[in-house]
């Protein structure tokens, strides 16, 4: 059967409409065709992933002004997850007890991000992690021990399983990530042992749902993916994330988690082995969705032959990064680069499937905004000397730093369309002493439909509590306020309302982002 490529084309991991259901129906004439499954929303429909006021996203749009100021807010008005990289035990358990109880404060399911293993992204631009085995864990237990019992969805270790040190695959094959500084003999299985030990650290936890590297349909073949899956302890874990970070278009994404549901069941419940199993390479065509029934089919077949029941509601589920996969991965012009970094900001990408649990599909528990669209992939070379990136003409932010020009690629071109924010929230303090302060908000309806009764949401910037509040109604829960118009209020398409309070603390100071009947505004 043929394999992946040894090196296929991605990008190093960094941290932050419903789609269609899936369905598969066998064509081939020696296959067993088994009925479609039914689509289910996914058991976790009714929960809400948590919009972190004070996010990267919204950090980003505190430095910005005008239409780069407002891409960011807009963007960081989604849920995206939260990277925790690096730190001692006890501030990592520190700082993700701090995002976990916001969430929690919020009736909210946060979305987390471990990362920090060893080799980490094997020495590439997001290179780093922990020194060794023992620090891994350490730390990997006290990120645990911060989440406690409240909810939480955990992406471990994004590329920890794509790329492992000195690793020889399932096919035999030995692949390219070999650190000098690693030893030979040990770091894979060094690898697999952190691994475990962290599925088993977070199992533990009565609220959180741990998710493994299970890399995309651009990436490893369904049984590459799922040898190494098992090997890390998915049967463990609630099951496996896809895409995260990268541009694969959710259809094909869909179809690959299917697959490797379905391959893990079969391999860990029945005689077949994962290297048996179909997948986007073979008897499919990777570029030629016509032929991915073939897969199907021949998954019907294994099923079958073992006499297993497929049943993918109780088999291993994944979740999905959309966050960027809106148009889909980037091909580079031919010939044009020696190293086209196809994975590294490419040009004219598009938001994808906005963040939820609610995917209608029964595999599929999630489609999540793993990367934070809007952080830059890194410095884009393609081949060349630098230090600009050829295919943009400019240079690239760092990975992590707020790119102003994708993000503003990545709203025009977002598929589905993101509608722009029909509001403006302005907030002014005029005055401030030792113990409080005084401020006023105007909120000015920029659509072209008028808002009746219309609710307000902020949040401050640290512990400061309102007092009073004049000109509406209030209510103050934590960080976060909910501020009412009176009874019977029509805000017109554009006039403004306002409305004022005290407050007690030391300042002021907001979240720059406010949402208005649950939509984001632009603020100033």
């Amino acid at each position: 059967m043929p394999s992946a490529p040894t090196r296929p084309a991605r990008r190093p991991a960094r941290r932050r409409a419903l789609a269609a259901a899936l369905t598969t129906t066998a064509i081939a004439a020696t296959a067993l065709v088994a009925a479609p499954f039914a689509a289910t929303a996914a058991p976790y429909d009714d929960e809400r992933l948590f919009v972190d006021w004070n996010s990267s996203t919204v950090e980003a749009a505190g430095t910005l002004t005008g239409q780069a100021r407002d891409d960011a807010l807009l963007l960081g008005s989604f849920p995206s997850a939260r990277w925790f990289t690096t730190g001692t035990p006890a501030e990592v358990q520190a700082a993700v007890d701090s995002y976990v109880s916001a969430a929690d404060a919020e009736d909210a399911v946060p979305v987390v991000v471990a990362y920090n293993l060893p080799y980490r992204d094997c020495a590439q631009y997001s290179a780093g992690g922990a020194l060794d085995t023992a620090s891994y864990n350490a730390w990997v237990d006290a990120f645990a021990a911060g989440i406690g019992d409240r909810e939480a969805i955990v992406v471990l270790e994004p590329d920890g399983l794509g790329i492992i040190p000195w690793y020889t695959n399932v096919n035999g094959e030995a692949e390219w990530c070999k650190p000098a500084e690693a030893d030979p003999a040990t770091s894979a299985a060094s690898r697999f042992e952190q691994l475990n030990h962290a599925v088993d650290a977070l199992a533990t936890l009565p609220a959180t749902r741990t998710y493994l590297d299970g890399t995309h349909n651009g990436w490893l073949g369904v049984g590459d993916a799922t040898d190494r899956l098992i090997r890390a302890g998915v049967e463990r874990a609630d099951g496996f994330f896809l895409n995260a970070s990268n541009y694969q278009p959710t259809e094909k994404v869909q179809r690959y988690a299917g697959w490797v549901s379905d391959c893990i069941a079969l391999s860990t419940q029945t005689w077949w082995e994962p290297a048996w199993c179909a997948s986007q390479y073979y008897p499919a065509s990777p570029d030629d969705l016509s032929t991915w029934d073939l897969s199907d089919a021949a998954y019907d077949q294994a099923f079958a032959d073992t006499g297993l029941v497929r049943d993918r509601a109780a088999q291993k589920h994944a979740v999905i990064d959309t966050s960027r996969n809106g148009q889909g991965a980037w091909t580079a012009p031919p010939g044009k680069y020696t190293d086209a970094e196809v994975w590294c900001n490419p040009p004219g990408r598009g938001l994808g499937v906005r963040p939820t649990l609610d995917t209608g599909d029964e595999v599929v528990d999630g489609f999540l905004w793993i990367k934070i669209p809007g952080e830059s992939d890194g410095q884009c070379y393609r081949g060349t000397g630098g230090p600009l990136d050829p295919e943009r003409g400019i240079e690239d932010p760092r990975a992590g730093g707020w790119f102003v020009e994708q993000a503003r690629e990545l709203i025009e071109l977002a598929a589905p369309p993101v509608e722009a924010p029909s509001c403006q929230v302005r907030t002014t303090v005029h005055g401030s002493w030792a113990t409080g302060f005084t401020s006023q908000v105007w909120v000015t309806n920029s659509g072209t439909e008028p808002l009746r009764d219309w609710e307000l949401r902020f949040a401050f910037a640290g512990d400061q509590r309102i007092t009073k509040l004049w000109s509406a109604g209030w209510a103050q829960d934590g960080a976060v306020v909910t501020v009412t118009a009176k009874p019977y209020s029509v805000l017109r398409p554009g006039a403004t309302a306002t409305f004022g309070y005290t407050g007690a603390g030391v300042s002021g100071a907001v979240s720059p982002l406010t949402f208005l009947g649950g939509e984001a505004c632009t603020s100033r």
